[in-house]
């Protein structure tokens, strides 16, 4: 079958990047879709097992920092767009191992861009058709005040008036909001040096089904059903933005399609909320789905010592890619965390894999010697 087009989706097998394959499995039956996933312990091929027999799906078990893999398969496939969501993501885990942050984040976005670069520049179009779009975080740009706690006049916040922009001075805090500032910088300057088409996009907190469970959504979520301490950093006093998981996908889709190259967007919920507020909220929620009496699992908070480095309050202005695009998140985020807890309540046999580590030593007997 001719494709109408053939993107690498990389990270496809983890939280964010299944939701965006099978987007795009779905939607563009004409287009072939290349899932590259390394299969780290946050890839995981179960998310995706409702199109894995698609025609237009392939998965491919490869690091992106291998430059003569990622060379070969832009030739075999005839890429023509990329959407590079493979990273290493947990703040904690950058803490205690910045050197694999580094290699993946910095050296692994390099492989592909000059993959990518050799390739188009190789073919008769050159870069005419060709993007190539990175998908990075909002951490990069550092972190916000909890100034005037009541909100600005048109009722933004409610946590503070000032935001993330697109122009934000970058102010990366972590090893990980640092790898991926160094990622974006590289993704620019290709775009600079070689005239490649490139798209950086920043988003805030994702949640939804599918995520990793050392995510603090998935984690209290489980933590609730098999009453386990609920361990909460400092007093939960820091503000993040959160994003429906789909949402995300929708935006990716969007921006892939109709952004300008060489542009950037924020991706946000105008969704802020506390960490203690956001565990309330899922306690109320798992307790009723699961017949529990109001407040029955609020004695598994613990307040635990603060992380380093950990940044107060992450808020992101999106309205130009609202403006440009049309773009705006579909679901309140009562609506959005309803759908979250009743889809891992749903799924405990995927969390129970997950957990238990059995995923991990399947997929370790299936690609042995790949």
């Amino acid at each position: 079958m001719e494709f109408k087009r053939n993107i690498i989706i990389t990270g496809g097998a983890g939280f964010i990047g299944s939701h965006v394959v099978r987007l795009f499995v779905n939607k563009y039956p004409d287009y072939r879709i290349i899932n590259l996933d390394k299969l780290t312990y946050a890839g995981n091929l179960a998310n995706l097992v409702d199109i894995e027999n698609s025609p237009n799906y392939v998965f491919v078990k490869a690091d992106i920092c291998d430059y003569e893999k990622m060379t070969e398969l832009m030739n075999t496939y005839n890429v023509d767009g990329i959407i590079h969501l493979a990273a290493e993501s947990h703040v904690d885990r950058s803490i205690k191992d910045p050197f694999t942050f580094a290699r993946t984040n910095v050296m692994g976005t390099l492989s592909l861009l000059q993959a990518a670069k050799v390739y188009w520049e190789s073919l008769p179009e050159r870069y005419e058709g060709k993007r190539f779009y990175h998908i990075s975080t909002d951490e990069v740009y550092g972190a916000l005040s909890l100034t005037n706690p009541a909100g600005d006049e048109n009722g933004r916040g409610p946590y503070g008036p000032d935001f993330f922009f697109e122009t934000t001075k970058y102010n990366p805090h972590s090893p990980y909001s640092a790898s991926k500032a160094g990622s974006d910088h590289f993704v620019r300057a290709f775009h600079d040096t070689y005239g490649m088409p490139t798209i950086v996009t920043n988003c805030s907190n994702n949640y939804g089904p599918y995520q990793f469970p050392e995510k603090l959504i998935p984690l209290f979520i489980n933590n609730i059903r098999h009453r386990k301490p609920l361990p909460v950093y400092g007093k939960g006093e820091n503000v993040r933005d959160w994003l429906y998981v789909v949402d995300h996908a929708r935006a990716i889709d969007l921006i892939f399609h109709e952004g300008k190259v060489a542009e950037t967007y924020n991706i946000g919920g105008f969704n802020e909320w506390k960490n203690i507020d956001i565990i309330h909220v899922i306690i109320k929620t798992v307790d009723r789905l699961l017949g529990n009496p109001e407040g029955h699992s609020l004695d598994l908070i613990t307040y635990v010592t603060d992380r380093m480095g950990h940044d107060l309050r992450y808020a992101i202005d999106s309205n130009k890619l609202k403006n440009e695009l049309g773009w705006e998140p579909s679901l309140q985020f009562e609506e959005g965390i309803e759908k979250t807890v009743r889809w891992y309540l749903d799924n405990q046999e995927w969390m129970d894999n997950i957990t238990s580590g059995e995923y991990e030593k399947y997929y370790e007997s299936m690609y042995q010697g790949r």
